[in-house]
């Protein structure tokens, strides 16, 4: 039995195929337990030894370290992160500028505007940088180091293996899925994710799917091999069955909202100052530092990651104040932390902030409606899904976060309807800078939506752009033809015999040697110029096939001819008739797209 060589390529090829994103997944997975590792070492140097300071864990990720039982000492608290800032801020600047803020932005431009490229240096700084910051005291999550580690790995494999920018990009994002699926225990969402962050409008990167579920799920087996199965928090029991609480949770949509309005604006605000002053960018991430610092001298709640406050409030044991101060002040210390270039994530401030929200919220109403609203526990976790929806335009996979790290399925109807509120009434605002609006606006599309657009539009849509053409006989002189091209702006010119059937065609350049050459003018005629082979088009072709067609033999205009007999012209069709009505076609798309 003979093997088919195409059959036996496809399989090797598709075998190359999965041996890529596993090994993706390998990598990511053991990039984040690395990180995990320096962020649990970190956290015992820094917080628990020299400040004394043991915020609480949640209940999938105990510490690693037993704790050193030293006394708290608050001012520790206000000279750390300032630290901590200059020594990441010096790692960042030197060698790696563009490893400064959240890796999840820096992964997303990289996608769209470097044809998936990052240098093989920034996950190495970026690891080393984030865990300095997030343990020294600084506010952030983990989501935006380990984002970058895998898409990183991604990218520097796509590049050493040569493979085409399109490929890098996958890999890339697959790269980005598996660190933020792993770290989070939520491969099925970290793939979502990788998929929907991309762009600010409810657009899902298709080709980004499989690969990144895949890298994804061999990442999270890896972390869990070292850190053990389960979720990052433990959720009590809820149902939905009284459809009065939606009214509840509609209430808690608007607050998310809000809430998320201030985070984003403090943010971006709170970066352009940064950005404004006058003074060396190593130093910023230190001043940012001291900032927070400050805020955690009195509100130590509001540093570091916070996690383990998310669980106190899923377990009833968080107080109101506790709460509000986590809310709104972790809202300031991680604009201070990140906006002045530290490094870190804003998915897991986000998780923490809207957890707090949430807790409020779904207290306020047990409190005057506990009949309704039995579990204020459920709205921690909606507020969870819902605060990071509004933040960052990512609804499908943030439900699915949510869901997986608290292994609670029973909340999907509410977070849908906060998740759909809250994104509805937080479109206008971003915490991702790099996000584009969708795969219309993004350079990473466009190739390959200039073809997509043109296949799908016919020659018959610009038959009123036509140019009449100029026939010439095929017995016509060249004296007589210098004639006519004195009275015509055309550059081509149709040969065609005395029924006007086409037999041929030429260019000026094709003439322009024999125009000034004396004694041929009576000698030499029109169809001895002419191209015998002619390429043509018809009404019914698409514009992408016509495009190709005048690309790949460098003209500038085709005879388009009828379907049943191409010796007849019907007009003649230019490259730029086709470019301009791309560009105008693009431009009503994206006006179609606003106006929706």
């Amino acid at each position: 039995m003979r093997r088919d060589p195409a059959e036996y390529d496809r399989i090797m090829a598709m075998g190359r195929w999965l041996l890529n994103f596993v090994l993706i997944g390998v990598v990511s997975g053991l990039g984040a337990v690395l990180f995990h590792l320096l962020c649990e070492g970190g956290n015992f140097l820094f917080m628990d030894m020299l400040a004394g300071y043991h915020p609480p864990a949640p209940a999938g990720e105990r510490h690693l370290l037993p704790s050193s039982g030293n006394e708290f000492n608050r001012y520790m608290l206000l000279v750390l992160p300032a630290l901590g800032g200059l020594v990441s801020g010096w790692l960042v600047y030197t060698f790696a500028p563009e490893a400064e803020g959240h890796g999840t932005d820096g992964a997303i431009d990289a996608y769209h505007r470097k044809a998936g490229h990052i240098r093989g240096r920034v996950p190495i700084i970026k690891t080393l940088a984030s865990a300095i910051t997030l343990t020294s005291g600084g506010s952030g999550g983990r989501e935006g180091p380990i984002a970058q580690i895998g898409a990183g790995f991604g990218s520097f494999l796509a590049t050493r293996l040569k493979l085409s920018d399109r490929d890098r990009r996958i890999m890339l994002a697959a790269g980005m899925a598996a660190g933020v699926g792993s770290i989070f225990r939520a491969p099925l969402a970290g793939a979502l994710f990788a998929a929907e962050v991309l762009y600010r409008d409810p657009e899902i990167e298709g080709d980004v799917i499989i690969p990144a579920g895949l890298s994804s799920v061999v990442a999270y087996c890896i972390f869990c091999m070292f850190f053990g199965w389960g979720n990052l928090f433990r959720a009590p029991h809820m149902e939905f069955s009284n459809p009065l609480a939606l009214g509840p949770y509609t209430v808690l949509a608007v607050v998310l909202a809000g809430v998320g309005w201030l985070y984003v604006t403090s943010f971006h605000r709170i970066t352009a100052f940064f950005r404004s002053l006058r003074m060396p960018r190593h130093l910023r991430p230190a001043l940012g530092g001291l900032a927070v610092g400050v805020i955690g001298f009195w509100l130590p709640q509001t540093l570091g990651f916070g996690y383990g406050f998310v669980q106190m409030a899923l377990d009833g044991d968080a107080s109101l104040w506790l709460l509000g101060t986590v809310c709104f002040g972790k809202i300031l210390t991680t604009s201070l932390t990140i906006g002045s270039g530290g490094s870190g994530g804003v998915f897991g401030p986000s998780v923490v902030i809207g957890g707090a929200a949430g807790a409020l919220v779904g207290i306020f109403f047990h409190h005057f409606m506990p009949s309704v609203v039995p579990q204020p526990a459920a709205f921690v976790l909606v507020g969870m899904a819902g605060f990071f929806t509004g933040v960052s335009n990512t609804p499908i996979s943030t439900i699915i976060f949510i869901s997986e790290m608290s292994n609670s399925y029973q909340l999907l109807l509410p977070s849908l309807l906060v998740c759909s509120l809250t994104y509805l009434l937080s479109k206008r605002w971003t915490i991702y800078t790099s996000q584009v609006d969708g795969p219309v606006d993004s350079p990473a599309h466009a190739g390959t939506l200039f073809v997509d657009v043109l296949q799908k539009l016919k020659v018959k849509e610009l038959q009123d752009r036509l140019t009449p053409p100029c026939l010439i006989p095929q017995n016509m002189t060249l004296a007589r033809f210098k004639e006519r091209f004195c009275t015509t702006k055309e550059h081509y010119f149709p040969v065609v015999n005395g029924d006007e059937r086409m037999v041929g065609i030429f260019s000026v350049n094709d003439v322009r040697e024999f125009l000034f050459e004396p004694g041929l003018d009576s000698l030499v005629v029109m169809s001895e110029l002419g191209t015998k082979g002619v390429i043509s088009t018809t009404l019914d072709e698409d514009l992408n096939s016509v495009l190709s067609k005048v690309t790949v033999k460098n003209i500038d205009s085709i005879p388009v001819v009828r379907d049943d007999d191409p010796a007849i012209v019907l007009g003649m069709l230019s490259r730029r008739t086709i470019i301009d009505f791309y560009n105008r076609r693009l431009g009503a798309l994206r006006q179609r797209k606003e106006k929706g």
